[in-house]
């Protein structure tokens, strides 16, 4: 029983642990802060209310220095709308007048927490704002950090956000996709195509032109922070040793180097391929050339066709060769509106004939084609190794003119503004809580006071169990698999050890020679008429046998006594002492008929026997000993 219940334990942990793995496929592992904000319910200046889960929201405040930060829990000030239009696009579409507002979430509402919402489709939308403080690149690094969702999902559309480089003729009003940028990060998505940007425009030294430089592709997917509906927290971080890292709810999705991890690299190459240089005419970069030597053989036929008819095919039986394969539709009827002189003689559309669906076939027969046993084809010289080869040709190398060496690309561009630059085929994509500062516990505080509470009201509102399976097999069929094995294992498992089996005859003998238990005189009766039946059985067939040998053995032993006692009788005459013999002669006659006698009496008395033990056995069924003897006396019989 033991085993038993380890094995439904082990059932039980299966299922816990598959339920356990459903449920974090849904959320990211994450530590999330709530702060008991009744402590500063006595600050001015910051907006309050409560969520039916008795959260209090409380506008976020930085905790140290910060160059940016935006919560649109009031009113929208230093916000500047684009009134440019955008360059080598049609008229009805290059203004930038999509629509903005200010808004609470439409799900997983927190109270008094707005923010930024993008309203128009299939519009351009341009807003932006100046940094508190611009962002030098020197020794701090640089955290830009804030929340999206896609509240409506997304076909095509991004939502990324520029860092506007500083510029003495920056305005505000004329920003377009053409104005200067230092940094462009965040989701963007169109069709199946999932991309997080991180692009940096990198000033030439030399030239002084700039270059986009594109961070690779993080490795994994993103699909579901663009259809799930939830607000997703998007950090960038820029270290001064040149790396960077790109976070999703505070989890690395992508990180690297500056110098190595993007494309193109920030350096170029020291050599180039020389742009003058020409291949020779008498290269030759064929690794394999036809045998010169090679000649075609005389029996190469390459007039032999490939198919030929197949000689043995013989025409199946009720062919029918007198009939069209198609013949008139005999129901066609002439359109009324057939002009003879303009559409031409009218005639009956063609359908299959229908004497040939219960034929073999209909028309003139002809052979089948097979693959001609002789066809070689057309005859090549074999391939042999290039004796001239001179390998694949590519120009030489030359130093590049163009070379340059930056070992510190993270000193960018000083960075002012920032903006929001966006095409989009879905509305209400929501921004919120913008932090821009260089200290990671400054941009987790700001997270935990905002993000911490949009994820905890979600999850307080999440679906049930059996909605969120249901809802994963939507999206993957192969789990409807494992729910049915993960049900079928604890019921399989319950009918394997729990079952009652049937016992058998060894279990019951097993039980029985359990000397720790004692044997109740009821069950000690019931067993005994059962060992009675089966010894009588087998009493009949022994004493049978035993019977016949006994009385076989008695004769022979009484005839070898009497010739004895006779030969004894013919060598001596009869004396006194001969007689005290012969009287002894007549005891052992006597005895040996006494011993015959006996082995009768004993065959006959032995199921009297077995009788006398059986009720021996029942006076003794007061003491656990006198039963247990009977019993082991009674099977020792029965063997």
């Amino acid at each position: 029983m033991h085993f038993q219940w380890d094995w439904l334990c082990l059932g039980v942990l299966i299922i816990s642990s598959v339920t356990a793995e459903t449920e974090n496929e849904e959320t990211l592992d994450v530590d999330v802060e709530v702060e008991d904000f009744d402590k500063q319910s006595q600050e001015a200046d910051i907006d309050r209310d409560t969520s039916s889960l008795g959260i209090v929201y409380q506008t976020p405040k930085p905790t140290g220095e910060v160059y940016f930060t935006e919560t649109f829990d009031g009113v929208l000030a230093g916000w500047v709308l684009s009134k440019t239009k955008k360059e080598d696009t049609d008229d009805n579409i290059a203004k930038y007048d999509g629509r903005w507002e200010v808004e609470e979430l439409k799900e997983n509402t927190v109270p008094g927490d707005r923010g930024l919402v993008l309203k128009s489709v299939a519009k351009h939308h341009a807003i932006s704002a100046m940094l508190t403080k611009a962002f030098i690149f020197d020794k701090k690094p640089l955290i830009v950090q804030y929340e999206v969702n896609f509240q409506e999902g997304i076909d095509c559309g991004g939502a990324y956000i520029k860092l506007l480089s500083s510029s003495d003729d920056l305005n505000l009003e004329y920003f377009f996709d053409k104005t200067p940028y230092t940094i462009m990060f965040g989701p963007d998505k169109c069709g199946e195509d999932y991309k997080l940007h991180f692009i940096f425009r990198h000033k030439n030294p030399k030239t002084g032109e700039y270059d986009e430089k594109h961070a690779k592709r993080p490795d994994v997917d993103l699909k579901k922070f663009y259809l799930d509906k939830k607000t997703h927290l998007y950090t960038l971080v820029l270290k001064p040793d040149d790396t960077f890292e790109m976070l999703i709810d505070q989890t690395v999705v992508s990180k690297g180097s500056l110098l190595e991890d993007v494309v193109p690299p920030v350096n170029p190459h020291k050599e180039i391929e020389d742009p003058s240089d020409m291949k020779p005419d008498d290269w030759d970069e064929r690794p394999k050339i036809p045998d010169p030597n090679a000649v075609k053989p005389d029996d190469w036929d390459e007039d032999e066709p490939s198919k030929i008819e197949d000689p043995d095919a013989v025409k199946p039986e009720g062919w029918l060769d007198d009939e069209p394969q198609y013949v008139p539709d005999p129901n066609a009827k002439k359109p009324k509106d057939w002009d003879e002189e303009m559409d031409g003689e009218w005639e009956a559309p063609q359908i299959p004939n229908p004497k040939c669906e219960t034929a073999p076939g209909c028309g003139h027969w002809v052979r089948p084609m097979k693959n001609n046993p002789n066809y070689k084809g057309k005859w090549k010289a074999p391939m042999i190794d290039n004796p001239n080869y001179q390998g694949i040709w590519s120009p030489r190398k030359i130093p590049n003119p163009d070379y340059f060496e930056d070992l510190h690309p993270f000193k960018m561009t000083t960075v002012s503004a920032i903006g929001l630059e966006l095409w989009s085929m879905t509305s209400d994509i929501y921004f919120d809580n913008f932090i821009i500062c260089s200290e990671k516990e400054v941009a987790d505080r700001w997270a935990a006071d905002g993000w911490g509470l949009k994820k905890l009201v979600a999850s307080a509102n999440e679906p049930g169990m059996f909605s969120q399976l249901v809802t994963a097999a939507e999206d993957h069929p192969w789990l409807w698999v494992l729910y049915i094995l993960t049900l079928a294992l604890p019921v399989g498992l319950g009918v394997l050890f729990c079952w009652p089996t049937k016992k058998t005859d060894e279990d019951i003998d097993l039980k029985k020679l359990d000397v720790s238990k004692p044997i109740p005189r009821g069950e000690l009766k019931y067993e005994r008429n059962e060992l009675e039946d089966d010894e009588i059985e087998l009493e009949e067939k022994e004493d049978e046998d035993t019977a016949e040998d006994e009385r076989r053995e008695m004769e022979e032993t009484k005839r070898e006594l009497i010739k004895d006692t006779k030969k004894m009788g013919r060598e001596a005459l009869p004396s006194e002492g001969e007689v005290e013999d012969d009287e002894d002669i007549d005891d052992d006659e006597e005895a040996a008929n006494e011993v015959a006698v006996g082995s009768q009496e004993d065959v006959k008395s032995n199921k009297s026997g077995s009788e006398d033990e059986v009720e021996e056995a029942d006076k003794s069924t007061s003491s656990g000993d006198g039963q247990l003897k009977s019993v082991r006396k009674r099977r020792v019989r029965k063997d």
